[in-house]
């Protein structure tokens, strides 16, 4: 597909989960068959190995013959994609794009480097050697709440303005000052946030979600996008409910020690729509299926039109 702009890249796009079978090797028919269903939903795209597609688990082998999948089911269906490149090591992450490009995706997704902390000058040579190699496909910098450095908008816009490749971000978002920070130094990205939090954060000038929303349904995020287009106060009452819902049922569960792949995992489980599986790789611990059974009715009763 032709390169992604910063401007094309809006509303909610669905992320990718490794279904793992009991050996612990990655189940390849049913993978396929998610991204079939996730691209029949009508996302506005769909994005590989972000943390819930555990793209630290991966071989190179592996990263590889995902990304080939993924890419000729999109491709196919006139989805748009992105891949996800990130790793630790940078020298692995730059690999894993050049690799790729032939893929032609929308845009490559990337960390920064993560074990020693890389300050701005570090930053801009790294990215700036990814886009290199990107050879023209726009770069979208993924930084979690968990990452070594956490960047504020303004280091953000810096970026940005060393690095013209980069067009977008997912990040956390926070209070009106901080979507004030977004408004002042990145309004020529797109920047992306919490999917529990995209109706407040649309109205403030997010482009959309890379969304935990959409492992709870696909369908149900889209509609909910759309909705935020024509009734924002509706919107913003299913987000209300949504935010109640992973405050009560989904954060006390992280906070129990499960990871954040576990919870994506539990959410799809909840959602029902693919055989994913709550199984994670060697050494994370997973949810038991009763867990997600409960859950079940919980999510349906507070969010209904997710589910309608």
């Amino acid at each position: 597909m032709k390169p992604l702009t910063s401007q094309q890249i809006r509303g909610t796009w669905g992320t990718v989960l490794l279904p793992i079978n009991a050996d612990d090797s990655i189940d390849y028919a049913r993978l396929g068959e998610e991204i079939d269903i996730l691209i029949a939903a009508g996302v506005a795209g769909l994005y590989t190995n972000g943390t819930a597609g555990e793209f630290h688990t991966q071989t190179e082998d592996e990263f590889d013959r995902i990304q080939a999948l993924f890419a000729e089911r999109c491709e196919r269906a006139g989805m748009p994609f992105q891949i996800g490149a990130s790793h630790m090591s940078p020298q692995l992450s730059l690999n894993r794009v050049r690799r790729s490009v032939a893929l032609r995706p929308g845009a490559f997704q990337v960390i920064l480097p993560d074990w020693v902390t890389a300050g701005h000058d570090e930053a801009v040579s790294f990215l700036s050697r990814i886009a290199e190699a990107a050879d023209g496909i726009g770069l979208v910098l993924y930084n979690p709440p968990h990452a070594k450095r956490v960047l504020d908008m303004a280091a953000i816009g810096a970026l940005k303005r060393a690095v013209p490749a980069l067009v977008g971000a997912k990040v956390l978002d926070g209070n009106p000052s901080w979507y004030g920070a977004l408004r002042a130094h990145t309004t020529d990205l797109s920047i992306f946030v919490p999917g529990h939090h995209l109706a407040s954060g649309f109205l403030q000038g997010a482009s959309g979600s890379y969304s935990n929303v959409a492992c709870l349904s696909p369908a149900g995020s889209v509609r909910w996008w759309k909705l935020m287009q024509t009734d924002i106060a509706a919107a913003q009452d299913i987000e209300r409910r949504l935010i109640d819902f992973f405050a009560s049922h989904i954060a006390p569960i992280g906070q129990a020690g499960y990871s954040n792949p576990a919870l994506d995992k539990l959410l799809a489980e909840i959602g029902g729509w693919a055989d994913v599986g709550l199984r994670l790789r060697w050494p994370s611990k997973y949810l038991a299926q009763a867990e997600a059974d409960r859950l079940k009715p919980i999510a349906r009763a507070m969010v209904p039109e997710m589910f309608a």
